[in-house]
């Protein structure tokens, strides 16, 4: 069609680039530090891998039951609020059809062209217009426990898997330095692409999650060092 150009938009990514950027960063910041603290104990190669292993184990368990938790208040909240509404409309749909003109004259629209604009919403899907207009909920942004919990648990052990592969392969002499290392630049990479999923600026996104993940890992680092094994 001439004049015709597509429109990318991104709202409909925020439910599942949410789990999997959380999963993915907590993942690696808190496998890094774990390990990281550990080897600065000076604790045997074995107790590394161990305590890594388990810290993967945990943190993806940990993260689906938080997000499935989270995520299903907010669906039964979002149910509840549906259910409500649907009673309004049962009992009193001249009422709901007013309130309903009245938020779009508050965006802007003329009191008649509101009430037209009402009316005919509600008579393709009443429920629907209200749920999407009065209480914000729509397709794009409703609650997926389920999503979010698998999300979590698998991105949380992908980004886990990084620190205890460098653990594996790393000399031991080099060990702590390289986990570090290959870890912020895990953190950085994965703000990068999340960014760019996002459409927000790359090198905030980078800057952000790498600083978070260095002060962690140097916090747990210190802690291990403290109670240094090898002492």
């Amino acid at each position: 069609m001439p004049g015709h150009h597509p429109e990318i938009h991104r709202t409909h990514r925020i439910g599942w680039l949410r789990a999997a950027v959380l999963g993915a960063n907590d993942g690696i910041v808190s496998t890094a530090s774990l390990i990281a603290g550990i080897a600065a104990s000076h604790a045997p190669h074995g107790e590394i891998v161990l305590a890594g292993v388990a810290g993967l184990v945990a943190g993806a368990m940990s993260m689906a039951a938080g997000e499935y938790v989270s995520v299903s208040s907010q669906a039964d909240t979002e149910k509840a609020d549906l259910a409500r509404e649907r009673r309004e409309l049962h009992d009193d749909e001249f009422h709901e059809k007013k309130e309903l003109a009245a938020i779009y004259i508050q965006r802007g629209l003329e009191p008649a062209l509101a009430r037209q604009v009402a009316e005919q919403l509600m008579h393709h899907d009443a429920l629907e217009a209200h749920a999407r207009d009065e209480l914000g909920i729509s397709a794009t942004v409703t609650a997926r426990p389920v999503q979010a919990a698998l999300t979590s648990a698998v991105t949380f052990a992908v980004g886990a898997l990084l620190p205890l592969l460098v653990v594996l392969i790393a000399p031991a002499a080099y060990l702590l330095a390289s986990v570090i290392t290959a870890s912020l630049l895990s953190l950085a990479l994965l703000g990068l692409l999340a960014a760019h999923t996002g459409g927000s600026s790359r090198l905030k996104g980078a800057c952000r999650v790498t600083f978070w993940g260095a002060l962690a890992m140097g916090l747990t680092a210190v802690v291990g060092a403290l109670f240094d094994t090898a002492a």
